[in-house]
């Protein structure tokens, strides 16, 4: 048994020393729900500590890397909030053991990336993009706070100005558009989006991996100190929005397939 296989919502393959993990619902987009949280707070401890790899691949199954929050996990975490603070820690987890991992970590950008999936993608060392996905983070257009990630990533990458008006309205962007402002590192037609990946692992694989590895650690720093410093207060205000009649309108919108009526409270 390796350390992967008890894993349920993240596959891992390996090609020598590069290992691919891929969220794993393809048939939910890959939203995340109870589950897929709960892993990926404990994957990037088993990809640092797997001594069988030196490149990590993060992706997604199907047509989509990741959609964001599951709506039905939405709403369970409306009907018993007291969850949310079990998902307050795992948060906490996926962001700074994603911070922590020594090993680059390259994002197959492979489809639409939203709310948490767009944070996962943007807290990867090299984000290279199929020119099909689309990325964005809409947790305000489901009432909430983007407090697991997107609201401190993105300033980071962007700048306060661009940052601000993608957060504050939900929009998602172009591949292109995302490249244009640096929020991700390459745009490539998706048919090439292997060859570029895996190109670029192989090149750092065969590289000099503790001074590749010290680097990013050593270019993380701000980062990690800026999440240690703000992260927990992001996630109380998420957790605030949980509460809220908006959010609950979200939801049920969502379900309903039709507009929400937003009534600010």
């Amino acid at each position: 048994m390796t350390r992967y296989d008890g894993y349920k919502t993240i596959m891992a393959e390996r090609r020598g020393r590069i290992l691919t993990l891929s969220l794993n619902r393809p048939n939910e987009l890959n939203a995340v729900n109870a589950e897929l949280h709960r892993e990926l707070s404990r994957i990037f401890v088993d990809a640092r500590d797997d001594k069988e790899s030196d490149i990590i691949v993060l992706t997604g199954e199907g047509r989509a890397f990741c959609a964001g929050g599951d709506i039905d996990w939405m709403q369970s975490t409306i009907d018993r909030p007291e969850e949310f603070e079990a998902t307050g820690r795992e948060a906490k987890d996926i962001v700074f053991t994603q911070l922590d991992l020594d090993k680059p970590l390259i994002c197959r950008l492979n489809g639409h990336a939203t709310g948490l999936g767009a944070s996962l993608a943007l807290l990867c060392d090299i984000i290279i993009a199929s020119d099909k996905a689309k990325i964005g983070d809409p947790h305000v257009s489901v009432g909430l706070v983007a407090g697991d990630g997107g609201a401190f990533i993105w300033p980071q990458l962007v700048g306060y100005a661009k940052a601000k008006h993608y957060l504050m309205t939900g929009d998602l962007m172009t591949a292109a558009e995302a490249e244009r402002i640096g929020l991700v590192t390459k745009v490539v037609a998706l048919e090439d989006l292997d060859a570029e990946v895996y190109g670029l692992a192989e090149r750092l694989a065969a590289g000099a991996l503790k001074a590749i590895n010290w680097t990013k650690i050593t270019t993380n720093l701000p980062l990690k100190a800026l999440f240690h410093a703000h992260f927990d207060a992001g996630l109380a205000y998420e957790t605030m929005s949980n509460l809220t009649a908006d959010h609950q309108e979200a939801v049920n919108a969502f379900r309903e397939k039709r507009k929400p009526a937003f009534r600010g409270w």
